[in-house]
């Protein structure tokens, strides 16, 4: 205890963070004052990270979970540079991947196979420290600087609970591993653990982003024989053959006829799996009507506006026999399902290398926003520090 009280006691330090001041304006860089990790915690510096579209919805974001100013960013990878007390499993050089889902160890849910859902940190759109709800940023006024996602990824050190923190195989490229501390795990976890996809089974996904297509990768890897992409653009036609999808449907060009009945035409009677990958309440009514009775299953995976609601009649649940499931993260425990994923990769099984289209220097990450937004990138990559230049 006594070595890990003197690791612990460290010192602030001073570095460069993207803050987000007001919904939908620019972040901008700014010097900020990293506090030293407390007890249970770990300060991390910062590899890279990338732009996962959560990221942009709480930025546009003007009312809660919305709070200012923020330090936004939970997609990333980075090295241990100390830790807290009680911290036992990580130490300093470590390559970590930091996660907004908890795993404690402790209670029900994170001893049990069925769940990610940690019942002692739940999570919620925290702007603050799990343990005392303190921060751990101050911006040159001396004044406090909110937290996004347990991590805040968009600064060059953060502090992280350890509850939030997985040790990974360092070999694999930084570029590749912030990757799945989001996007990838949500979207093959989606495939693999929610909706447990079996080999010969047909999918379609709506909504063709990279979580859309991590789903793709999940259920190319799982086995599935018809991948159906469904999008208004048709881009990602070209873009989705590269992740197995076999048919995609645009729905402007349908004509008078509605994506459930083209898609049933196309399955027998409707996909075995639906993911909703968008965010939208609509698009989760469409995915609906567009699995199977008696044993399709729609996954909602979409991050939507907190309110939104969702109206099914109830005589068609019970007539249906439909399954509408949710997914964080997947259903990926992350101390124990990222490391899995990690070695996927060097096994040269999880594909990651097609996700990343762009790389950009910290100090462009309002290019990284441009490119998601005018669907230009998939993921794009931003590397923290000026000497380590992206690929």
């Amino acid at each position: 205890m006594e070595e890990q009280e003197v690791r612990g006691r460290g010192k602030p330090i001073r570095c460069r963070a993207a803050i987000c001041r007001k919904a939908g304006e620019p972040l901008q860089i700014e010097e900020v004052e990293v506090a030293p990790p407390k007890a249970w915690e770990v300060r991390i510096k910062i590899i890279c990270t990338s732009l996962c579209h959560s990221d942009v919805t709480i930025w546009e974001m003007e009312v809660p979970p919305a709070i200012f100013p923020r330090i936004l960013g939970h997609e990333a990878v980075g090295v241990v540079e100390s830790v807290g007390v009680n911290v036992k499993e990580v130490k300093e050089g470590d390559t970590v991947i930091p996660s907004a889902i908890f795993e404690c160890q402790d209670c029900r849910d994170c001893n049990s196979k069925k769940s990610n859902k940690c019942s002692k940190f739940p999570f919620t759109f925290s702007s603050s420290m799990p343990r005392d709800g303190g921060t751990r940023f101050t911006d040159f006024k001396g004044e406090e600087v909110y937290h996004f996602g347990y991590i805040s990824s968009f600064s060059e050190y953060t502090v992280v609970d350890i509850a939030n923190v997985t040790k990974i195989d360092p070999s694999i490229p930084p570029s590749r591993a912030c990757l799945i501390g989001c996007g990838i795990s949500t979207g093959v976890g989606a495939a693999w653990k929610t909706a447990d996809v079996k080999a010969g089974s047909t999918v379609a996904i709506f909504g063709l982003g990279a979580i859309g297509f991590a789903v793709a990768e999940g259920a190319r890897l799982r086995g599935a024989t018809k991948i159906i992409g469904v999008d208004l653009n048709p881009n990602k036609l070209k873009i989705g053959k590269k992740f197995g999808f076999t048919d995609f449907i645009n729905p402007s060009s349908c004509g008078n006829k509605p994506v459930h009945e083209v898609i049933a035409e196309m399955t027998d009677g409707g996909a075995d799996y639906c993911f909703e990958c968008v965010g939208s309440a609509s698009v989760v009514h469409q995915a609906f009507a567009s699995c199977r009775k008696g044993w399709g299953k729609t996954i909602v995976v979409g991050f939507d506006k907190p309110d939104s609601q969702l109206c099914f009649n109830s005589n068609e649940v019970l007539l249906s026999g439909k399954i509408i499931m949710g997914t964080m993260l997947g259903d990926i425990k992350p101390k124990t399902d990222i490391p899995l994923l990690v070695k996927s990769y060097l096994d040269k099984e999880l594909r990651l290398d097609e996700f990343v289209t762009h790389e950009v220097q910290f100090e462009d990450i309002n290019k990284a926003f441009d490119l998601l937004l005018s669907g230009k990138s998939i993921r794009c990559v931003i590397w923290m520090d000026k000497q380590n230049p992206p690929l």
